[in-house]
């Protein structure tokens, strides 16, 4: 958690998190999370809405992070790899930080509401990566698609890599989750023939 101690929000995140290993999350106040950062209770309210947006503080940031990652790629790199190279690179540094990961995890699954908002905010990295796509000139249906797929993909790395972390690194579990993908688009059962010509409207 270190590198969030660097401003005041992530002084804020790093101490909740602290709090939700040691007492929970229900069990845990604002005024709480303040006091364990070295701050004022008015200073968490004004700087977090709730104690639950901690949680998702930082994903706008990773919208903005996968974009310019996708955007800055190189101008040959295919629309698939432009995005799959840009949440690896994500995938590397939710790795240094295994135990916060986990635990994360395990509490948005004890809690619906965190749940719901946390497939919100994965919807909006999904956007974000469409998006960025787009303005690569990738078509609109292909950039939706890759964004949705390869966010798909790296939510289930998450969950892998946390339940089984020594087997196989994030940006691992995130490489063999596409390579899966890919593997069953080749195998899936085709409809009737199409001139290969006639391109899909």
């Amino acid at each position: 958690m270190g590198r969030w101690a660097e401003n005041p929000r992530g002084r804020l995140a790093a101490a909740a998190f602290e709090l939700y290993g040691e007492q929970g999350f229900e069990q845990t106040t604002g005024a709480q999370i303040a006091t364990r950062a070295g701050m004022h209770e008015r200073s968490f309210f004004r700087l977090f809405g709730d104690k639950r947006e901690v949680f998702f503080y930082a994903m706008d940031g990773v919208a903005h992070e996968l974009a310019a990652s996708i955007a800055g790629s190189a101008t040959d790199a295919t629309p698939i790899d432009a995005a799959s190279d840009a949440i690896e690179e994500r995938c590397a540094l939710i790795q240094r930080s295994p135990s916060l990961a986990a635990l994360r995890a395990r509490l948005i699954a004890e809690n619906p509401e965190l749940r719901e908002r946390d497939l919100s905010k994965h919807a909006e990295l999904a956007m974000a990566v469409a998006g960025a796509l787009r303005e690569r000139g990738t078509a609109e249906h292909i950039a939706v698609l890759i964004g949705e797929t390869t966010i798909a993909a790296f939510r289930t790395a998450v969950a892998r890599w946390i339940s089984d972390p020594a087997t196989r690194s994030l940006p691992e579990r995130f490489r063999d989750g596409l390579d899966d993908l890919e593997a069953a688009l080749v195998h899936r059962r085709r409809g009737p023939a199409r001139d290969p010509r006639t391109p899909h409207s």
